[in-house]
């Protein structure tokens, strides 16, 4: 992918307070200067390296950008001014695996859509149908809604629901089909 590097703004003026030899027995570290010689000299070819390791331009540049940001700010740590390119290499190989890790993990935590998934409207009609159910329930008899529910929604047989609620087999299939009929009459009707 080409990468388009943008033009070097021109040479900036010399920092005052800024040490130029070792004064105290410490060297000064990365001038400004050296290190605007280096973006001028090496901006592409770390595009490049960042290109490599990451998929779009947008993010090379970025962390193209920021390498330069960091070792601008820790300039005074690198004693060696021939260092300065290792140092930024390293930073954008960094830089890429950090945004790589970011990814992945945004892409881990993003909750995955389920298949059959309903849409809005279906779930709105679905919960009022299910409302419409439990208000044409509570209107039943309560042997007709006890039989429903242990039937139903409790997933029992017939002689399950006899045993359970203490009533003949038969009893249980007419007051299922009663309640049956009465729920289908009460949800047919216009609310």
């Amino acid at each position: 992918m080409p990468v388009i590097a943008p033009v070097p703004a021109a040479r900036p003026a010399r920092i005052p307070n800024q040490r130029e030899g070792a004064e105290d027995g410490v060297a000064a570290g990365t001038t400004v200067d050296h290190l605007t010689e280096t973006y001028r000299a090496h901006y592409r070819s770390l595009l490049g390296l960042a290109a490599l390791l990451l998929d779009d331009t947008a993010s090379c540049e970025d962390v193209v950008q920021e390498a330069f940001i960091r070792v601008h700010s820790a300039r005074k740590r690198v004693r060696d001014p021939e260092k300065t390119l290792a140092y930024l290499r390293q930073t954008v190989v960094n830089l890429s695996r950090s945004a790589l890790r970011r990814r992945i993990l945004g892409l881990k935590l993003l909750s995955k859509p389920m298949p059959d998934m309903a849409s809005a409207e279906e779930g709105a009609y679905d919960q009022l149908e299910r409302d419409s159910l439990i208000k044409a329930m509570k209107n039943l008899q309560r042997r007709q809604r006890e039989v429903l529910v242990l039937r139903y929604f409790a997933d029992m047989t017939e002689a399950q629901v006899a045993e359970t609620l203490g009533i003949s087999l038969g009893s249980v299939k007419a007051y299922g089909s009663r309640g049956i009929a009465a729920l289908r009459l009460a949800m047919e009707a216009p609310a």
